[in-house]
């Protein structure tokens, strides 16, 4: 629990889009679209992942497979800040969050 997502950014041969390669697979063998104008109901990773990267402001549209993340910038926005995202994914332990008591976990 807590472990680090380790990302590598790359660029992508399509201007506007960037590619992050992680040490998780996300989907399995399925690909996952997401788009800016669109509701994400699941909590799977990959619908998780895409909510956060959406709600940056950064993103337009989201393509997870595997352990490749790609992500179609919005007009004008950068990449800055995308890669710290999804590295933090799964990091439970952050400062200003309490450390679950596995005594008193109802799970």
């Amino acid at each position: 629990m807590g472990e680090p997502v380790s990302v590598v950014q790359k660029p992508s041969a399509i201007h506007g889009r960037v590619r992050f390669e992680t040490n998780r697979s996300f989907t399995g063998m399925g690909h996952e679209r997401y788009k800016i104008d669109e509701v994400i109901y699941g909590e799977r990773p990959p619908d998780v992942v895409a909510k956060l990267l959406l709600d940056s402001g950064k993103v337009d549209a989201v393509h997870v497979y595997q352990h490749t993340i790609t992500v179609e910038l919005a007009p004008g926005a950068d990449a800055s800040g995308l890669k710290e995202i999804i590295e933090s994914l799964y990091t439970h332990y952050k400062p200003g969050v309490p450390v679950p008591d596995p005594d008193n976990f109802a799970g």
